[in-house]
């Protein structure tokens, strides 16, 4: 696919959810575009629809009509099984609360997803080390969660996530449960991702400061994308 296509292409999508007898549409014929390398904002009112949009393009959930295709690759027709390999291969997930296990180190857990590829145990470490640095937490990697801040178990959740080399980065309020320091040198390392290693990424955020960090902001409202602003790159 040439770097020019677009890394996620969102055409008419439609979502509802059955609550009892009820049908609620979260979201209404949505439509977004989301370059090679760009770093794209949602926000929007509780109900609005953007988690559930995130999800949708994650491939964690299904329209129930229209298309989501990321990468070229149509995932909204995908198989379950077909699904899983897609997102082992081509997604990196970062959550909100970190999901990391306590009982393992920070390499074993950033080791995780390599364990769905076939790599030797020698490729997995090359790979999780490399992430580790480019976190800067290499000098850590043998620590486990509770042994870690919040910002450096999230730094943790980042170097998972990035430990394939995924083209696209999905992220759930990154900094939501930071305090102001964590989350801006979050905010920093994902600038970093994008500027540096040309990751797509789409994050999820309610804190108007972690938005104005993306390239832009995508505003939905009753699950429509009401408005768009490009924004200065990496502006405070």
């Amino acid at each position: 696919m040439s770097s020019s296509d677009p890394c996620v292409e969102v055409q008419d999508v439609h979502k509802s959810f059955r609550r009892g007898s009820e049908l609620l549409d979260v979201l209404n014929g949505l439509n977004l575009v989301v370059q090679q390398g760009e770093f794209v904002s949602l926000m929007g009112p509780s109900g609005s629809g953007k988690t559930t949009l995130l999800n949708l393009i994650a491939g964690l959930d299904r329209p129930t009509s229209g298309s989501i295709r990321v990468q070229g690759e149509e995932i909204s027709r995908m198989s379950e099984g077909q699904l899983a390999g897609w997102r082992t291969r081509s997604l990196g997930f970062i959550f909100q609360f970190y999901h990391l296990l306590p009982v393992l180190s920070a390499f074993r857990n950033v080791e995780l997803p390599l364990l769905l590829l076939p790599l030797s145990a020698s490729q997995r470490k090359q790979q999780v080390t490399t992430a580790l640095e480019i976190v800067g937490l290499k000098d850590r990697m043998w620590h486990r969660p509770g042994q870690l801040s919040g910002g450096q178990q999230q730094r943790v959740g980042i170097a998972r996530a990035i430990v394939t080399d995924p083209a696209l980065i999905v992220a759930d309020e990154p900094t939501g449960d930071l305090d102001a320091k964590s989350a801006d040198e979050i905010l920093n390392l994902l600038v970093e991702l994008k500027e540096s290693l040309n990751k797509t990424i789409v994050m999820v955020t309610h804190d108007p400061r972690a938005a104005d960090r993306a390239d832009r902001l995508v505003h939905l409202e009753k699950g429509r994308l009401a408005s768009q602003t490009v924004q200065e790159v990496g502006q405070v």
